[in-house]
């Protein structure tokens, strides 16, 4: 049974809460329930947190484990080589994603630092580049 962990960072937790036009209505645990049920011959998991450190912990401890990683790094995408130093140091291949469009967004998030330690990037289809993720390692 392949392992996958998605990994979410800063305000992600807030998913059906904030800023629905941009993010929508559904919570992330409402919808990993989904990817749950579609996805019952792989083991899941997901882990959230808000801090740089631990998102980096995270990805030390499952690196070397897991088949694959689903990474919403938040705003950290665009500002931290911690976490892309903490992508290229690892053995298990991650993808980065993005619910929105950030190319269609404040110039700021046109860059990220991690998508050259990754193994592509899925961005724009709303919480289904989750799920478009997790068929990269299918």
């Amino acid at each position: 049974m392949s392992k996958i962990l998605i990994l979410n960072g800063p305000n992600l937790n807030l998913l059906g809460v904030r800023e629905k036009g941009i993010y929508g209505n559904q919570s992330f645990e409402e919808y990993f329930e989904t990817l749950k049920s579609q996805y019952s011959r792989i083991d899941l998991m997901y882990f959230q947190h808000n801090s740089e450190g631990s998102i980096i912990d995270k990805l030390h401890e499952v690196g070397f484990d897991y088949d694959g990683i689903v990474l919403n790094a938040g705003a950290y995408t665009h500002t931290s080589v911690a976490i892309a130093d903490a992508i290229a140091a690892i053995n298990t291949p991650v993808v980065e994603v993005h619910i929105s469009n950030v190319h269609q967004r404040e110039e700021f998030r046109h860059h990220s630092y991690l998508s050259k330690n990754c193994k592509g990037v899925v961005l724009g289809f709303g919480l289904d580049s989750y799920r478009l993720a997790i068929e990269s390692f299918l």
